[in-house]
């Protein structure tokens, strides 16, 4: 974990120097914002931010407020602090999508092992969301799908189609199936809607457009 960016926002001087001081020795590099309002500049600006830790009582902006208007652009991990442990203010936590919630007093040890935990958590996730196939890398977090290190250009459905196919390899699907994952459709609509998206998807893979096989009478199989 080391060299990940921390965000700690707090107006307290000394809470937040022995917060950055315990992460500092386990690698990680500390920003420090001490109101709600630094912390969303700081936010703005810095677009490798980690994680954040929040203190819930500040002046100009509090972390509410802060934890809302970082949702509405980012699933950043939040850690919130606060003064207070009622359920009341931990259910309002996780509703805004807070990662963790810790009451001060707390033990920094244990606050950086919560930091750790939460960005393995964080790293796994990004990465269930990469899928390999053949030279083929689909990104479902980023909507992006490069072969063989060059990017290629595909529509909304098309994306849809490969995530399926690749999520199914070597499995035969048919129309009927295809059709109701990626197009939603609870009726068996217009093959021809599959077969036109499968082959405009074959001539963008190019050569890896023969990893999708026709199988007649039936649907396809996404084989490598």
């Amino acid at each position: 974990m080391e060299n990940k960016k921390i965000l700690v926002v707090d107006d307290e001087s000394r809470m937040r120097k022995l917060v950055k001081d315990f992460l500092t020795r386990e690698g990680y590099f500390v920003l420090e914002a001490g109101d709600g309002i630094e912390a969303m500049d700081i936010f703005y600006q810095d677009k490798d931010i980690s994680l954040i830790i929040l203190d819930v009582m500040m002046p100009k902006m509090d972390g509410w407020q802060v934890c809302r208007e970082i949702r509405d652009h980012s699933k950043v991990p939040i850690i919130m602090l606060t003064a207070r442990s009622g359920e009341r203010d931990e259910l309002q936590g996780f509703e805004l999508g807070v990662d963790e919630y810790i009451s001060k007093p707390f033990s920094p040890k244990i606050l950086v092992a919560r930091v750790g935990a939460i960005l393995r958590r964080a790293q796994e996730e990004d990465t269930a969301d990469v899928m390999q196939a053949g030279g083929i890398v689909l990104d479902r977090s980023a909507h992006t799908v490069q072969i063989d290190g060059k990017g290629v250009e595909l529509s909304f459905k098309e994306f849809e189609l490969l995530t399926y196919f690749i999520e199914n390899q070597g499995i035969a699907l048919s129309r009927e199936k295809i059709l109701n994952h990626v197009w939603n459709y609870d009726y068996f609509g217009d093959a021809r809607t599959i077969d036109t998206h499968v082959k405009k998807l074959r001539n963008k893979l190019g050569e890896k457009g023969e990893y999708i096989k026709t199988i007649w009478g039936m649907g396809y199989k996404f084989e490598v």
